[in-house]
């Protein structure tokens, strides 16, 4: 499974998700920060990478809409506020457990919460 991480996420949770083997990176990484949503969903869609945000409502509007219009849309995690930013290798964790468990299903349009 393949992520990336939405500007709102501390960049360096990308680092330590690669340093437990996950493919991560972050907006901040590749240049991409103050980049309007549906931009930065429609470039996730295109790498095949899964979106990883904190921003719930907006991401969850377009994922909606993405299904609707027929847009690809390799799915989207949420990271709950009790995963604090201030402790990447605590979400980095986390995305490693949700990767061991869903990450061998087609996850198209789906929405998941990662677990604090």
């Amino acid at each position: 499974m393949r992520f990336l991480l939405d500007e709102d996420l501390n960049p360096a949770i990308a680092a330590a998700g690669r340093g437990l083997g996950l493919d991560v990176v972050s907006i901040h990484d590749i240049g991409r920060r103050r980049l309007g949503d549906r931009e930065q969903l429609l470039f996730a869609a295109a790498e095949g990478r899964v979106f990883v945000t904190r921003n719930r409502d907006d991401f969850i509007r377009l994922t909606v809409s993405f299904y609707q219009a027929g847009e690809a849309h390799p799915g989207l995690i949420i990271v709950p506020y009790s995963l604090p930013n201030k402790d990447p290798k605590r979400i980095a964790h986390a995305l490693k457990r949700w990767n061991d468990q869903f990450g061998s299903s087609a996850l198209d349009y789906g929405i998941f919460f990662l677990d604090a």
